[in-house]
C-alpha cells in the first residue's frame, strides 16, 4: 500500500539513525506534513513492532509519548496500517519505512509521491558526484522522483575545482537561509550542529560595526559523543590518520578536528577575511555541546580611555539578538547552566552570559615595521586590541541542529515551485 495519496504532503528521510529518527519526532510535532516516508536501507528487528518501538523511545529524550506531552500521562496514537508494508500512523500522521535500497537513485520517492527528500545518512556528503556512481550520489535522490534534497551535514566535496556548481547551497535557519534560491538550488545542505550554533554566536558579531573588525578568531567545542565513536578501543581502519577516534568514548576525553571553520566561510562569507580556526574535544556524554569561542577585535576608546568593546557590550548585542532578528534561536542566559540543562532546548545557540569576559591590550607597530609598509615615520603606533571569550551552549542533536534543521525544510517546502 502507498502512502502518496493525491495532494498530501510527504516527506522523505534517507536514513534511520540518530538524525533521522529525530527528524521523524520534530516533523510529528511540527505536523507541517501529511505523511513521512524513511528509508532505512535494510531490515530492522523481527517485525513492525520492534521498528514502531526503534522510533517511539529514546535513551536521551525519552518515549515519544513524553517528548511531545511531557509528564501528562497523554500516550501517542499508533496504529498499524500495513504490516506488510511497514505502514503505520503516529498521532495521525502516516509513516512508512522503506527497507531495501541503499543507493538514493534505487529509492522510489516517485512513487510514494516524496518531492523533499532529507538525507541523514551522512555518506553522501558530494553534490558533484554523478548520479551513477559506483557508491551512490547525492543526486541519485534527484534521479529517483525527489526535487530538492536536503542533507543533514556539511559537504565534503573531493575537486575543489568543483566546489562554485550553481545548483547546491549551504544555509544555517535564521543566518542565510534567506539566500536560498529554489529556482537554483537543488541540493541543499544544513551543515552540521556546531557550524549551527558557532554561525548564530558570530552573526551578532559581524552585524555591529564595532565587534566587525576581527582581527583573529578561533573556537573549541566540548562536544557530546556520536556514532562514529568507538565503544571501546578497536583497530583503526587502514589509512586511518586520527588513531584517537578509535579510542573508547566512555573511558576518555578526545581531542579531534571539525569542519564547522571551513563551513562557517560558507554560511558568513565575511568569516573569510578572519582566518578562523576550530578544533573539537570529544567529551562521554550522549547530548550537548560547548562552544568556547576566542576572537580579538580592534576597538576604540571612549572619552575617558576605556574600552568601547567589554563584557557588557558583548552581552547587550546578545540580548538584542535574542529579542531580535534571532528570537527563539539564539537565547541568552545569565543562570549558571551545566549540559543537560540544555537538553532538548530549541534554541540553536545559550548564550552563557555570566562567563563571557574581556580584556583590552596595546598593540605595539614600530616604526621600522611601519617604514617596511612605505609609511614615512619615525615614531611607534600603539592601538587597542580587545579579546573577548564568549560561551554557548547548544543540543547538538535534537535542540539546535534537527529543530533548526526542521525549520529550514519548511522554508524549502513552502517555497517549492
Amino acid at each position: 500500500m502507498s502512502i502518496s495519496l493525491k495532494n498530501k504532503k510527504i516527506l522523505g528521510i534517507n536514513g534511520a539513525g540518530r538524525i533521522g529518527k529525530l527528524t521523524l519526532w520534530n516533523q510529528i510535532s511540527l505536523k507541517h506534513f501529511d505523511g513521512i516516508v524513511i528509508n532505512a536501507g535494510r531490515d530492522i528487528g523481527r517485525n513492525i513492532d520492534d521498528i514502531i518501538q526503534y522510533f517511539t523511545v529514546d535513551s536521551t529524550y525519552g518515549t515519544l509519548d513524553r517528548f511531545l506531552y511531557g509528564y501528562t500521562g497523554k500516550t501517542c496514537d499508533i496504529k498499524v496500517i500495513d504490516a506488510s508494508e511497514t505502514h503505520f500512523e503516529i498521532e495521525g500522521m502516516s509513516v512508512k519505512v522503506l527497507r531495501k535500497a541503499r543507493n538514493p537513485k534505487d529509492i522510489d520517492w516517485a512513487k510514494e509521491g516524496v518531492r523533499l527528500v532529507v538525507d541523514c545518512t551522512g555518506t553522501f556528503l558530494d553534490p558533484t558526484l554523478p548520479v551513477d556512481h559506483p557508491k551512490g550520489s547525492i543526486r541519485g535522490h534527484l534521479e529517483a522522483g525527489a526535487e530538492k534534497v536536503i542533507v543533514s551535514a556539511p559537504f565534503k566535496i573531493k575537486e575543489p575545482s568543483k566546489k562554485m556548481a550553481s545548483d547546491f547551497g549551504m544555509f544555517v535557519y535564521g543566518v542565510n537561509h534567506s539566500n536560498y534560491d529554489p529556482m537554483n538550488h537543488h541540493i541543499i545542505s544544513a551543515a552540521s550542529c556546531t557550524t549551527t550554533g558557532l554561525a548564530h554566536m558570530m552573526k551578532p558579531l559581524l552585524d555591529a560595526e564595532e565587534t566587525s573588525k576581527i582581527i583573529t578568531a578561533s573556537m573549541s567545542t566540548v562536544h557530546a559523543a556520536t556514532n562514529n565513536q568507538n565503544i571501546l578501543d578497536a583497530a583503526p581502519k587502514a589509512g586511518s590518520k586520527d588513531l584517537r577516534r578509535n579510542r573508547s568514548v566512555f573511558n576518555n576525553i578526545i581531542l579531534t578536528s571539525t569542519g564547522a571553520a571551513i563551513a562557517l566561510e560558507e554560511i558568513l562569507p565575511d568569516i573569510q577575511k578572519v582566518g578562523f580556526m576550530a578544533d573539537s574535544i570529544r567529551v562521554p556524554t550522549s547530548t550537548v555541546s560547548l562552544i568556547s569561542l576566542n576572537i580579538t577585535f580592534r576597538t576604540a576608546l571612549t572619552e575617558k580611555g576605556d574600552p568601547v568593546i567589554n563584557q557588557d557590550f558583548i552581552n547587550n548585542l546578545y540580548k538584542k539578538a535574542a529579542a531580535g532578528s534571532q528570537k527563539n534561536l539564539l537565547v541568552y542566559s545569565e543562570k549558571q547552566n551545566v549540559s543537560s540543562d540544555l537538553i532538548g532546548g530549541l534554541a540553536a545557540v545559550v548564550i552563557e552570559g555570566c562567563e563571557n569576559h574581556t580584556r583590552t591590550g596595546f598593540l605595539t607597530i614600530d616604526a621600522e615595521t611601519l617604514q617596511s609598509f612605505g609609511i614615512d615615520t619615525n615614531q611607534d603606533i600603539s592601538y587597542p586590541v580587545t579579546h573577548a571569550k564568549i560561551f554557548g551552549w547548544y543540543d547538538n542533536e535534537y535542540g539546535c541542529y534537527v529543530n533548526c534543521m526542521g525549520k529550514l525544510i519548511k522554508y524549502v517546502d513552502k517555497n517549492m515551485l
